[in-house]
């Protein structure tokens, strides 16, 4: 994912579409936009990873110029006996032109909440592959637990128990190329990663903590190694902006 901190609000709309309805041209404007900011990936693999998803966020500008896009799927699993609902989020990309913007971020906040309505006796869990700092920045801007979190002991009983999903849910998904001892995806060969102009860090930003714990975690994160992350999705586990977007996506 290529992602910002959304501190202020820009012209832009996003909307959720189901993913089978994008029509071909859609496709391949959307991989024209990825293949900017991502190397090593073609439209072949990009199709293949379209297909396993749900919905798509579609960013247009006030012109109607795409701009960015994010894919969701949603699924079900089984965790300690009992059920779980689990949203992967997809490739991610926004110009960075727009990385002001809070048009997506609420779109998907309130999104995610109406999936959540629709079985609220299930926990809902977001699974999120990070490739960038920029998206590891998402977690602390959205949710008050997730792992991996560099404010919180591994030892804790929450984080405990996230860890053990997160790795339960990586290895089904991932296979082999996950590594629970990491918390890393890799590949033998990269799978998509950020052009070098994306993946270079500011130095003012190697001063931040939350950067530098995922520069420890994910060392390879320049060759397309992926962080996987695990946040709960519910109301409680929300800062007070985005719990106020989730509960309003709730009642629609």
């Amino acid at each position: 994912m290529v992602v910002e901190k959304l501190p202020s609000a820009r012209a832009l709309r996003s909307d959720a579409i189901d993913a089978a309805t994008i029509d071909m041209a859609t496709r391949k404007a959307m991989y024209a936009l990825f293949e900017r900011y991502y190397m090593s990936s073609s439209f072949e693999r990009f199709e293949k990873d379209l297909a396993g998803k749900d919905t798509v966020f579609l960013i247009h500008n006030d012109q109607g110029v795409l701009c960015g896009f994010s894919t969701l799927a949603v699924s079900t699993a089984q965790f300690d006996g009992a059920p779980i609902r689990v949203a992967f989020s997809g490739d991610t990309v926004i110009d960075p032109a727009f990385w002001g913007s809070q048009a997506f971020a609420y779109r998907w906040i309130r999104h995610i909440g109406t999936l959540a309505s629709q079985r609220p006796e299930l926990p809902l869990y977001w699974l999120l592959t990070v490739k960038g700092h920029r998206t590891y920045r998402y977690l602390p801007a959205f949710g008050l637990r997730f792992v991996p979190d560099w404010r919180t002991s591994v030892a804790s009983v929450s984080a405990e128990k996230l860890i053990a999903l997160r790795d339960a849910l990586a290895r089904q998904k991932f296979g082999s190329a996950y590594a629970p001892e990491t918390g890393v995806v890799s590949y033998a060969q990269s799978q998509g990663h950020l052009v070098p102009e994306l993946a270079g860090i500011p130095p003012r930003q190697l001063q931040r903590p939350d950067v530098r714990f995922f520069l420890e975690r994910n060392p390879g994160y320049a060759h397309g190694d992926e962080l996987v992350c695990l946040c709960e999705l519910s109301a409680a586990n929300m800062r007070p902006l985005t719990r106020r977007l989730f509960l309003d996506g709730a009642k629609r």
